[in-house]
C-alpha cells in the first residue's frame, strides 16, 4: 500500500517507518517537525513526506493514499493541562478534518493512535475491555474520545477506521522521549543512582514497547476488513499490566546500583487500570498474527544499555528529550508562536 504515515518525526512513528517500508509499503511521511532533532543516537532515516502543520493539510496531501496511519498529536498529559485549547485543536478537530479528506480521497483503512488512557480512573481488580466505560481524566484522552466518536459517525462502506488504544510506549527510539513512565524512570536511575517515583507507587500502568506499537500497526494495516472495520483495539500484552512500584523494581534491577526512592509526594495518581489486550489477539488470527515480544525487564535493559551507548546527558534527558521543555524552548526562542506553528 501507499501509507501516509503522519507524526512520522516523532518517538512512535520514527520506529514505525522502517517496519511499514519492510513490510512492503510505501511510505509517505507528515510531520510539523516539531521533534525532528529529539535525537539519540545516529540521526534516523526518514521517508519523504511533508512538513506541515496537521492543522494546515489539504486534499493534495491524501491524494493516491491507500490508508492513513495518524500518529501526530500533542501527546503528553502535562501539555494539555497547560494549552488545553490547543490539545483539542490539534488532537481532536485537526484529527477529524484529517480523517474526512482522506475519506474523501478514496482512502479504504484509517489507523488511528488512541490510548488506553480513555479508560481512566477504572478502578477495580477487573481487566479492562474495549467496551468498558470510557473515563478520560485529562484534555490529552478527552480529545483522544472524542475523536474516536467522530471517526465511527464517518464510517461507511469504503472507510474503515481502526481505533489502535496504544498502552503506554516505552523502549528506544532514535528520537527518544523521556517523558513516558519507563524510559523516565531508567534515564533517572543512570543520572542520579535512583529510580524516583513522585507517586505512591500503587497506580496499574498497561506498558507495550515502541516497536510492539509498530508491529501491531502493521498487522491491522493488512487485516480482513471484517476483523477490523470500525473497531477498538487495546493494543499492549497482559504481562505488562504493571503497578509504577513494579516498574521501579525492574528499572533497578536494569541499571545496578540504582535504588528506588518512592516520594509519594504528588499522590496518589488517579489514572489506575489493568487492560485486557485479548481483542486484538483473537482478530488477528484469520489475518497476519500478533502477539507482542517486549516485557518491561527486557525493555529497561534495552533502554539502560541505549543512554550508556549513545552517551545521555542530564541536560538532554530534561530538556532535549521531554515534550513540555522542547515546545517551551522553542517558544522563548520565538521560533515557535503561541499557536504551536513555526514562525516564517
Amino acid at each position: 500500500m501507499r501509507v501516509l504515515l503522519t507524526g512520522h518525526q516523532g518517538y512512535l512513528g520514527t520506529v514505525m517507518a522502517p517496519v511499514l517500508a519492510a513490510a512492503g509499503h510505501e511510505v509517505v511521511g507528515l510531520d510539523a517537525g516539531l521533534f525532528a532533532d529529539c535525537v539519540l543516537g545516529l540521526p534516523p532515516a526518514d521517508p519523504a513526506g511533508h512538513r506541515v502543520d496537521l492543522r494546515d493539510i489539504t486534499a493534495e496531501h491524501v491524494a493516491g493514499v491507500d490508508a492513513v496511519i495518524h500518529l501526530a498529536a500533542l501527546s503528553n498529559d502535562p501539555l494539555g493541562a497547560l494549552a488545553p485549547d490547543l490539545t483539542y485543536d490539534i488532537n481532536h478537530h485537526a484529527s477529524v478534518r484529517l480523517a474526512r479528506l482522506a475519506r474523501d480521497a478514496g482512502v479504504r483503512r484509517f489507523l488511528y493512535a488512541s490510548t488506553c488512557s480513555v479508560y481512566g480512573a477504572a478502578g477495580g481488580d477487573d481487566l479492562v475491555g474495549e467496551d468498558a466505560p470510557l473515563r478520560p481524566v485529562t484534555p490529552y484522552a478527552e480529545s483522544k474520545v472524542r475523536v474516536e466518536d467522530d471517526l465511527h459517525a464517518l464510517a461507511d462502506g469504503d472507510f474503515s477506521p481502526v481505533f489502535m488504544r496504544n498502552a503506554t510506549a516505552f523502549g528506544y527510539s532514535p528520537r527518544l522521549r523521556a517523558d513516558i513512565v519507563l524510559n523516565n524512570l531508567v534515564g533517572h536511575a543512570l543520572l542520579s543512582g535512583e529510580v524516583l517515583v513522585l507517586s505512591d507507587g500503587t497506580p496499574w500502568r498497561p506498558l507495550v514497547h515502541a516497536a510492539d506499537i509498530a508491529r501491531a500497526f502493521a498487522a491491522a494495516l493488512v487485516a480482513p476488513r471484517e476483523a477490523v472495520h470500525d473497531r477498538a483495539f487495546n493494543i499492549g500484552s497482559e504481562t505488562n499490566n504493571v503497578t509504577v512500584a513494579e516498574i521501579a523494581e525492574q528499572v533497578a534491577e536494569a541499571v545496578s546500583g540504582a535504588r528506588v526512592v518512592i516520594t509519594g509526594e504528588n499522590g496518589a495518581d488517579p489514572r489506575s487500570y489493568r487492560v485486557d489486550f485479548a481483542r486484538f489477539r483473537t482478530a488477528m488470527v484469520e489475518g497476519p498474527g500478533f502477539d507482542c515480544e517486549w516485557t518491561v525487564k527486557q525493555g529497561a535493559l534495552e533502554l539502560a544499555d541505549a543512554y550508556r551507548e549513545h552517551g545521555l546527558t542530564r541536560e538532554g534527558f530534561e530538556r532535549r528529550f521531554t515534550r513540555l521543555a522542547v515546545l517551551r524552548a522553542a517558544s522563548e526562542a520565538g521560533t515557535v508562536d503561541e499557536t504551536l506553528r513555526w514562525r516564517r
